[in-house]
This record gives structure tokens, sequence and C-alpha cells, in this order.
């Protein structure tokens, strides 16, 4: 997209249903965006490259740390829970924030779909079959109580060139969840700016009261670019 880079951070609600005028629902994600505050401007002649800084949700002195604590003082601003950056394209850009500045819902009014950035639930160490859906041994009489197991891997281990080593890449148990995650290009069904509130169309990443980073989406499929253009 040409437009401008614009984000706001928030913390999911939760799910719920909204009614068009037709009386047809659809289900929609509760967030709570904003207000936000710039506590960094990047540009090129300090930094390298040009980027933004805002942060979210106040927290208690105690519970933050001094470097962090002098840092959105200098903005300003109490101690904030969250910071993210946001890419810019060129100083100009940059030039439009300022240290301090306060950014609520109304900056993205314009937008009619949205990135959500979030971080998913975490889910523990699991097996293939929940990881990947291997649909597991067979469980026909005499096949020993491993039926959830991935199988033999031993045959993976001739990565010529390489060693006898498991190639990278091998699926296998592992840890599931808590990672990054971006669901792209989401309906705007309704703002908020009085509460705060934003209601996006369909499910966010992460659990209730999880932090999120809401932006201008990077790329939209030519229906929705004519209806974010008014067409």
């Amino acid at each position: 997209m040409t437009t401008a880079q614009i984000g706001i951070l928030g913390k999911k609600i939760g799910m719920t249903r909204f009614f068009k005028p037709d009386g047809t629902n659809i289900p929609v994600t509760v967030i709570q965006a904003g207000p936000c505050f710039v506590t960094q401007v990047k540009t090129t002649e300090t930094d390298g490259y040009a980027a933004v800084q805002i942060s979210f949700d106040e927290m208690k002195p105690r519970n933050s740390t001094q470097a962090m604590i002098g840092h959105d003082a200098k903005a300003g601003a109490a101690p904030q829970r969250m910071h993210r950056e946001i890419r810019l394209e060129n100083d100009a850009e940059a030039q439009a924030y300022t240290l301090g500045q306060e950014i609520t819902l109304e900056a993205l009014s314009a937008l009619k779909f949205v990135d959500v950035i979030g971080t998913s639930k975490g889910k523990g160490f699991q097996g293939v079959m929940k990881l990947y859906r291997f649909k597991g041994q067979i469980a026909s009489h005499g096949v020993e109580r491993k039926h959830r197991s991935p199988g033999s891997i031993g045959s993976h281990g001739t990565d010529r060139g390489h060693g006898a080593k498991i190639k990278k890449g091998k699926r296998m148990a592992r840890r599931m969840g808590d990672e990054q995650v971006t669901v792209r290009s989401l309906d705007v069904v309704k703002i908020d700016a009085a509460n705060n509130l934003m209601l996006v169309k369909g499910a966010v990443p992460g659990a209730n009261e999880g932090l999120l980073l809401i932006k201008t989406p990077n790329r939209l499929y030519k229906r929705k670019v004519r209806i974010q253009a008014g067409a």
C-alpha cells in the first residue's frame, strides 16, 4: 500500500457478536486500542532509518526498570508496559510525529481493514499428532502402546555431506504456540473512539487481556483495495 503506516497498541477484551442493520450477525473481537504515546522518533540522520516508537498501558514504576522509566519520562509519560516500533518510509513521515504525542483510535478511523499482531496462546510441549496432525501408529493387535509416536526417524539421518544427523526441519515433538502471529486484512466493523474500543471481524491471536499491535495492512486483495478506496 502507498498510504503512510499508522499503528496503535491495544489489548484484547474478548469475542462477541455484532448485529448488522439487516439483522444478520457476525463474530467480532473487541479490542481496547489506545490511547498510546510517542516515546521515540527515529530518523535516518540519528538512527539510520525512519521509525516511530509508541507505548501503551501505564504501569506502576516499581514493576518497571530504571532505564524504561527514564526512557518514558523523556516523552513526559508514566512508565508504560508495552513499547513497539513502526517502520516508516522516510523522514517526512517521521516528522509528522512529536515526542510525547498522544495517539487515539481517531488516527485509524479512515481504515476499513487492519493487520493485527499478537502472541498466540502457549500450548506447552506437544507431540506430532497435535502439532502436525499425524495419524499415529496403527491400533491393531501386537502394536506397542505408542500409538501417538512419530515412528522411526533413523532412516532420515543420511543427509549426504552433513554427517549422519537428522535433517533440519524434521517434524518432531516441540513446544507449541507462544509465538508472534499476524492476522492480515481484518475487517473493521466499528470504532468507538469515545471508549477506545475497536471491533474487528473474526478472531485475533492470543488470550483475553493479551497485548496487540493494530496497524495499516501491508497488502490487500483487489476487492479490498476498492473497498478501502471507497469505490
